[in-house]
């Protein structure tokens, strides 16, 4: 009986082990700057997105795969897609979340302020 115990704990261990470290998500703000020498140039701050907001209202499914890869810098995301109902505005369409006419919403993070816990960024001179 003990030794079916063990071998049921190790192959449970086992197969907790083996899950992808990216299954279990991380709570955080990302700041998606991919763009940032053009936004710098036309005075517009990067996007600082609320991961842990949408992650504990949502689950990971919703978003990925089918509006964003599940990989950084892999998204190109842009005012135009946006605007269309693509990327963000599959959701931010004013029906199901507030639509993109506030600039200020999204465009909030500004160079040497550090958000939450995550942040999947490259490092960009000023």
């Amino acid at each position: 009986m003990k030794f079916k115990f063990l071998i049921g704990l190790l192959l449970g261990l086992f197969t907790f082990l083996s899950i992808p470290g990216f299954s279990f998500a991380e709570y955080g703000d990302i700041i998606l700057n991919s763009k940032a020498e053009s936004m710098r140039k036309a005075g517009v701050n990067d996007v600082m997105f609320p991961h842990w907001f949408h992650r504990i209202r949502f689950k990971c499914k919703v978003c990925h795969e089918d509006i964003f890869i599940l990989k950084a810098g892999a998204n190109d995301i842009n005012m135009s897609l946006i605007m269309n109902g693509e990327k963000c505005g599959k959701c931010h369409n004013g029906i199901t979340a507030w639509e993109p006419l506030y600039c200020e919403r999204c465009h909030s993070w500004e160079p040497g302020w550090t958000p939450g816990v995550v942040q999947y960024s490259k490092k960009i001179a000023k």
